[in-house]
């Protein structure tokens, strides 16, 4: 402890810097009345330093520092319960952001999703987020729709903030350039000691939750030809989003392997949202073609929008048409008919990700943890009477 006690430390500090005061201590002559006394009336708690804790636990500021900060150095009980007492009595609250600027990061987890009202991405950051907050951790999510240009936007923005790690959630396009740029600016922030990791495809040379994508689809194919239907459109989602192309190659080789063709003229795109689906559907049923026995869109909400446009049009479900989706999302259970689709364990998947980001770094390698989808088959892909 210093020397005159912690009354006299305060009456050091009033003295040499009365600027700290507030306007209303301060007398009209221009002079300042006597501080306050700490056991009188504590400081507003948005000016209590460390120090104020310090002085009125009374010990050292290093002792305080230590207890506020749980850090490695071991302090008697005596001690954490003196400076616990005068951190609730004067409404401490630590300054995260010099923490940061001395530790050389923050608590803070850097979350990017593609579009946040889409429940694919809501429910991952979901997880992530339950994962973050046991770990006394903040998620600091950010939405947006300009692929790896505003992602790179979003990493250098986190690496400004001493982010602590980073998660990105969502595919890759076809932009080779745009992801070289991500990639580098992925580095920087990995060099300056923050953690990435990926939710999509292994293609950023960081540790990957990777759903598999292509297999689901896949697999889908083959239980909708084992149903009956044999002639499909596909609401194939944005060109040059590899999801998309994905979804619809694992699709397409399911059909085939089962001896069914997939009419390129039936492979309609439009954006991955409700509204994609609904105007995708509608240039299906104005195609003049032959309505096909089933519908497959490249996400659920694809298929929500499909499945609006086919009840406007008076056609029925799956009396008519089988529609089919992919990701399983929760807002699904208020959806009639029930939607087939195949299921990715999506808070799951928010939480693997938390885990390998906050967990211990893997030594000189990359990790890529595959997660395989679900086949779910309900109401709106009802088997047809020609089957064989």
């Amino acid at each position: 402890m210093t020397k005159g006690g912690p009354a006299g430390t305060r009456r050091r500090r009033a003295a040499a810097g009365r600027s700290r005061m507030p306007v209303s201590h301060r007398m009209a002559g221009g002079g300042a009345s006597q501080a306050p006394s700490l056991q009188a009336s504590p400081p507003q708690a948005s000016w209590v330093t460390l120090q104020d804790v310090a002085d009125r636990a009374g010990v050292s500021l290093t002792t305080a520092s230590r207890v506020v900060s749980e850090g490695p150095r071991r302090v008697g009980q005596q001690m954490i319960d003196r400076v616990n007492v005068a951190v609730s009595e004067l409404g401490y609250t630590a300054n995260l952001q010099a923490r940061a600027v001395a530790t050389g990061q923050s608590n803070t987890i850097g979350v990017v999703v593609h579009d946040i009202a889409d429940p694919y991405f809501s429910s991952i950051a979901a997880g992530l987020i339950e994962v973050a907050y046991a770990r006394q951790m903040l998620a600091c999510l950010s939405s947006t729709s300009a692929g790896e240009a505003g992602e790179r936007e979003y990493v250098a923005l986190m690496r400004a903030q001493r982010a602590r790690a980073l998660i990105l959630i969502g595919s890759r396009s076809d932009d080779l350039a745009a992801r070289e740029c991500l990639r580098a600016e992925i580095d920087a922030f990995r060099y300056s000691g923050g953690r990435v990791v990926c939710v999509g495809q292994d293609l950023l040379g960081v540790d990957t939750i990777m759903p598999e994508n292509a297999a689901g689809a896949d697999a889908l194919g083959r239980a909708l030809v084992a149903q009956g239907h044999r002639s499909f459109a596909v609401l194939a989602g944005p060109r040059g989003l590899l999801t998309a192309r994905d979804r619809l190659t694992g699709f397409t080789v399911g059909l085939r392997s089962r001896s069914v063709r997939l009419d390129p003229g039936q492979v309609i795109r439009g954006a991955f949202t409700r509204d994609g689906g609904y105007e995708a559907m509608s240039t299906v049923l104005a195609s003049g073609n032959r309505l096909p026995d089933c519908v497959f869109a490249g996400n659920d909400v694809m298929a929500v929008g499909a499945l609006a446009r086919l009840r406007a049009a008076g056609f029925s479900v799956p009396g008519d048409i089988a529609v089919a989706g992919f990701d399983d999302i929760l807002t699904l259970r208020d959806v009639y008919p029930p939607l087939t689709t195949v299921r990715l364990p999506l808070a799951r998947m928010g939480e693997m990700a938390a885990k390998l980001v906050l967990g211990d770094p893997a030594a000189d390698r990359q990790r890529v943890m595959p997660v395989p989808g679900e086949v779910i088959l309900r109401e709106s892909t009802t088997p047809r009477a020609a089957a064989s």
